[in-house]
């Protein structure tokens, strides 16, 4: 996680460019922002964030030259081309498959000039033929950035820049114009340009394919939860989002489930009422044709033998029906019908029901309680409780049913995936922070390449400087390459050096645990956890003093306490009387020793426990 020093002249300049232009750049990675706004300060001849608010004070047109160093609009046709043939062979075909003779909306959300948007219009344009591409795709193309839509509205690109187009694409699509060549006009109509800030403004719905490729990763992890919450709504229930190579939505499995995690394809998780309207259940007239006897029984019987607990109330609040499983789970027997909810057992325990049902009847809509609890002996049960009303066809109240699902298994999962979660997060965020670095750095440095070509085209007289300047940016991308490699030889020592140290400490036969000057426990071996039942993921990160152990830790507050005051104190060892981890008093010898290593500023104190007799 990153500990990087928040510098206030950076946030108050922020801010004041929040409040003067509407921009919002408080939710970007400070490393990469603070990076490109000094380039632009540099440029100026001014090295504090203070003076450079000045001069945006004095010099309004400067917000012009900040925002396009800021915003680096890196975009290409067909970018990262197996993707694309992904969404190509697999994606839209599922889609139109489901969306025969249906409107397609597709949204390429920070679009900069415009080639994701154009490269949607083509694979649609081969997927359904130019007639009906015309007649069912609507694209929206958004960004922040004004000078990039101005530019991306145009819709001509320099044959530099359709390098990367097919061939044959190239001839179907293209017109020439000018030198350059434009995007067939009659294509061009179904792909509308507008302003978006993907942290302000709202989303763009009914979207049925949503691309947001390599913009999330300038944001940190606050504002890209917020903004993936406005994608999320955004889509159909059934949308497909379609990240960059460096996003991987880790922690978001409750929004987005992947479809080709390496392409980066990931499919809506519906999670409101709103995204299940569509679902559809089977008509009655589709059926068998029973009997009216028939149909009472048929009923009867799937509400008694439904796995769900569910009690039936008349108007009056009074027990009218239980299913086999609530009789069984609460108790109920024929001598309770008849009976007001009140008087029942149920009323209360596992939960209180009648606030509940009242509600539901003021506001004649179901009401849902969640995570009810039900302590019964060592057994826990947890129910989500359903409240339903019941009206007949003219509207009158007739009572309401309520279902107590049994959720236990299912929370437990939920337990177990979400600490999977934790888990999986944890190993990966140092990865993930590096890797998205790298990708900022990469995409920095295309910038760089593009303006110097495009500078290049316009002004052929600098051409000599031009090409010393790139030279310089090819070296500059070899340290880059050799400043990874070394990262990775650094990190590949630190790993070993970790196994080697986890294998240390896992070999020795006394009970090893480390603390710092908080008293908060760092390392804890195996024979520890032996010795005491307590677990080093349970131990690490907690006060050693709250420990639930059987040793007597109080009397050892104060030996760590006067070696973490005085480095130069010697070793004292204690034996205390103990009790283990399977109730067996025993004899134990705790030594008490200063780490000392010169290099570091946090003491340390190591407690090595040896048993030296049983009871």
């Amino acid at each position: 996680m990153s500990n990087a020093r928040v510098d206030p002249g950076l946030e108050s300049l922020l801010e004041h460019i929040k409040e003067q232009r509407g921009f919002d750049f408080t939710g970007y990675k400070r490393a990469s922002l603070e990076r490109r706004i000094r380039r632009r300060m540099a440029v100026v001849g001014l090295t504090d964030f203070d003076e450079y608010q000045d001069h945006l004070l004095v010099h309004p047109d400067e917000f012009t030259a900040l925002f396009n160093t800021i915003l680096i609009n890196v975009t290409s046709f067909f970018r990262d081309p197996d993707a694309w043939d992904f969404l190509r062979e697999k994606v839209i075909p599922e889609l139109l498959a489901v969306r025969e003779g249906q409107p397609i909306r597709a949204w390429s959300a920070g679009c900069a000039s415009g080639q994701e948007a154009f490269t949607l219009g083509m694979v649609f344009a081969e997927a359904l033929g130019v007639e009906e591409y015309r007649e069912r795709v609507k694209i929206y193309a958004t960004d922040v950035d004004e000078e990039a839509l101005a530019q991306a509205r145009q819709a001509t690109f320099s044959a530099q820049e359709l390098e990367s187009v097919p061939a044959g694409l190239r001839e179907k699509y293209f017109e020439s114009a000018a030198g350059r060549f434009a995007f067939r006009k009659e294509l061009r109509r179904s792909v509308i340009f507008g302003r978006n800030d993907l942290i302000q403004d709202a989303p763009i719905s009914n979207v049925d394919i949503l691309a947001c490729r390599n913009t999330l990763m300038y944001f940190n992890a606050e504002t890209q939860a917020q903004i993936l919450g406005r994608l999320h709504f955004g889509l159909k229930p059934d949308g497909i989002l379609f990240l960059g190579k460096a996003e991987m939505l880790l922690g978001h499995s409750g929004s987005f489930r992947p479809v080709d995690l390496k392409r980066r394809f990931f499919r809506k998780v519906p999670t409101g009422r709103r995204d299940r309207r569509a679902l559809t259940t089977l008509a009655a007239s589709d059926g068998p044709e029973l009997s009216k006897g028939e149909q009472t029984r048929l009923q009867r019987a799937a509400f008694m033998s439904s796995a769900a607990a569910q009690i039936v109330l008349d108007s009056q609040g009074r027990l009218t029906l239980a299913n086999h499983r609530a009789n069984h789970l609460f108790g109920l027997g024929a001598r309770d019908l008849g009976r007001p909810i009140q008087d029942l057992e149920v009323s209360y325990r596992p939960t209180e029901l009648r606030g509940h049902l009242d509600q539901a009847a003021a506001e004649r809509r179901p009401v849902w309680l969640r995570d009810v609890e039900w302590v019964r002996g060592t057994e826990t049960t947890s129910f989500d409780v359903q409240f339903l009303p019941m009206s007949d066809e003219n509207g009158a109240d007739l009572g309401a049913t309520i279902i107590f699902n049994d959720v236990t298994q299912y929370r437990q999962l939920q337990r177990d995936l979400q600490y999977a979660n934790r888990q999986l997060a944890t190993a990966y965020e140092e990865l993930q922070s590096t890797n998205e670095e790298l990708e900022t750095t990469n995409e920095e440095l295309q910038s760089t390449v593009e303006e110097l070509e495009t500078t290049n085209e316009e002004l052929q007289s600098t051409n000599e400087e031009l090409e010393t300047m790139n030279e310089e940016l090819q070296s500059m991308n070899d340290e880059l390459q050799y400043s990874n490699e070394a990262l990775q030889d650094q990190q590949d020592q630190v790993d070993r050096m970790n196994k080697f140290m986890t294998a240390v400490l896992g070999s020795l036969s006394s009970g090893v645990v480390v603390v710092d000057r908080d008293l908060r426990v760092l390392a804890w071996n195996a024979r520890a956890e032996d010795l005491w039942g307590v677990r080093s993921e349970e131990a690490i990160g907690e006060p050693l003093l709250s420990l639930d152990i059987g040793l007597p830790l109080d009397s050892l507050r104060q030996p760590i306490r006067t070696r973490l005051g005085d480095h130069d104190a010697e070793p004292e060892s204690q034996v205390l009387r103990a009790v283990n981890r399977r109730g067996r008093p025993i004899d134990v010898r705790v030594t008490i020793a200063m780490i000392r290593d010169a290099g570091t500023s946090s003491p340390a104190v190591m407690l090595a426990m040896d048993v030296v007799g049983e009871a």
